[in-house]
C-alpha cells in the first residue's frame, strides 16, 4: 500500500479546515496558498471531499470550503479510503474483489489478512484532531 499525493494532500486540506476555520467557510484559495498546494490540485481534491461528506462547500461571495463535523469525528482511515479507494495490501482483499482460487491453500493470506487489519485498526485510531496535535 503506498499513500498518493492526493491522499496526503487530502489530509493537509482536512487538517488545514479544522485549524482555521471558526465555521465559517474557507476559500480555496487561501487553503493552498497556506498548504502550498496547487489550486489547480485542489480543485480535484475538493468534490472527492465534498461528495463524501466530509466537506460542504458553498459558492459565491463568502464561500468557500468548510468541516461537517468535529475534527474528532474524522478517523483518518475513512479520509483515505474516500481518496485512495481501498487500502488492502493484496488484491484478494479488496472489496468485491472476485474470490481467489488459490484463498484455501494459501499459506500467505493470513499474514495479509493481520496486516490489512492492523493498518485499518490503525488509520482508523487516529482522527482530524490527533493530526492537529
Amino acid at each position: 500500500m503506498m499513500i498518493t499525493t492526493r491522499g496526503r494532500y487530502a489530509l493537509r486540506v482536512m487538517i488545514d479546515l479544522a485549524e482555521n476555520s471558526d465555521g465559517s467557510y474557507l476559500a480555496m484559495k487561501e487553503v493552498a496558498k497556506r498548504q502550498g498546494i496547487s489550486l489547480k490540485y485542489l480543485e480535484r481534491i475538493l468534490p472527492l471531499l465534498v461528495d463524501g461528506g466530509l466537506v460542504e462547500g458553498l459558492r459565491g461571495k463568502g464561500g468557500g470550503y468548510r468541516l461537517t463535523r468535529e475534527p474528532e469525528d474524522y478517523p483518518v482511515g475513512e479520509i483515505l479510503r474516500l481518496t485512495e479507494g481501498d487500502l488492502a495490501p493484496v488484491p484478494c482483499l479488496e472489496k468485491g474483489a472476485r474470490p481467489c482460487e488459490r484463498a484455501a491453500g494459501c499459506k500467505a493470506l493470513p499474514l495479509w489478512k493481520d496486516l490489512n487489519d492492523l493498518v485499518i485498526g490503525f488509520l482508523d485510531s487516529k482522527t482530524l484532531a490527533d493530526l492537529m496535535h
